[in-house]
């Protein structure tokens, strides 16, 4: 009997991760062929809150490269590791360019090349800085995705410092390939992917994300009806702030004109091309413009 390709989920476990990423980590770090004890985790808020580098270093004597952009938390993380010589906190905004990516920020470091684990969680431009390491390679890299855009849909946010919207686990996946690496777990919030060549060591035989993705609750998905009426269905609230997310405040057509436009009486036909027109009035002058000159 084949091995379910997603074996790794079982086991999920928390120390002092949020959603089982301890456990997938610690299973991960097992098969590889040798480990040098080394991660990297960032931003690592003070080390503890929601960290997937604390259990290995706390637990299995790892050294760290701990980086958080915010000064005060990073007070917080150089107070909790005051007393540990083997982790070296720094505060900084890991960006994505020669001066302020991973590269540059590692430079000083006694950090092997090939560490075990890179953690990425900066809610945004996870995508861009992974993309933009290319001296360092890790052989784990546990990244954040954004788990309300659909599991197929290919989206990155723009490569700007200034925003936070995330990134698709697709988009990721195909990052990852670019890069050599193979999806190998997903969790709710964190895709886990390894070096190509200790993927096969994982006998898994279809890491698709539709494959690896079991926890779909928290995705949103919008669809439209014949006659124009959308729909909401899965998470529907903005999670990060804890707002509806309502199908009534969706709608882009006005309840009477809600119909299979094959069923239009003439009037709804007319009122429809006014609606068309005054929702795109640029497109509507256009066309009128090009009537105008092919007439003369």
């Amino acid at each position: 009997m084949e091995k379910d390709p997603a074996w790794l989920l079982q086991f999920s476990r928390d120390h002092y991760s949020q959603a089982g990423e301890d456990g997938i980590i610690e299973q991960i770090l097992a098969l590889l062929p040798a480990n040098d004890r080394w991660c990297v985790e960032f931003g690592a808020w003070d080390g503890l809150h929601l960290s997937n580098s604390r259990h290995l270093i706390e637990d299995s004597g790892y050294s760290a490269v701990l980086i958080e952009g915010s000064s005060e938390r990073f007070t917080d993380l150089q107070r909790n590791y005051a007393a540990n010589p083997r982790v070296l906190a720094r505060n900084a905004f890991v960006g994505f360019t020669a001066a302020d990516g991973l590269d540059a920020l590692l430079a000083s470091t006694a950090i092997p090349q090939d560490f075990d684990l890179l953690s990425v969680d900066i809610d945004g431009n996870d995508y861009h800085v992974w993309k933009a390491i290319s001296k360092y390679r890790p052989k784990v890299v546990c990244i954040e995705y954004n788990p309300t855009i659909p599991t197929e849909v290919l989206f990155t946010q723009k490569a700007d410092p200034a925003l936070n919207q995330g990134s698709s686990v697709a988009s990721l996946v195909q990052l990852g390939k670019e890069k050599g690496y193979e999806l190998a777990c997903l969790l709710r919030y964190n895709a886990f992917f390894v070096d190509g060549k200790y993927f096969p060591a994982f006998g898994i035989s279809d890491n698709r994300p539709v494959t690896l993705r079991k926890d779909l609750s928290s995705i949103t998905y919008i669809f439209s009806g014949f006659d124009g009426t959308v729909f909401l269905d899965g998470q529907r609230r903005l999670p990060w702030h804890g707002l509806p997310l309502l199908e009534s405040r969706v709608q882009h057509l006005p309840q009477a004109l809600r119909k299979f436009p094959g069923n239009y009486t003439a009037t709804e036909q007319a009122a429809f091309a006014a609606f068309r027109a005054a929702s795109a009035p640029e497109r509507w002058l256009d066309r009128l413009f090009r009537r105008r000159r092919s007439a003369k």
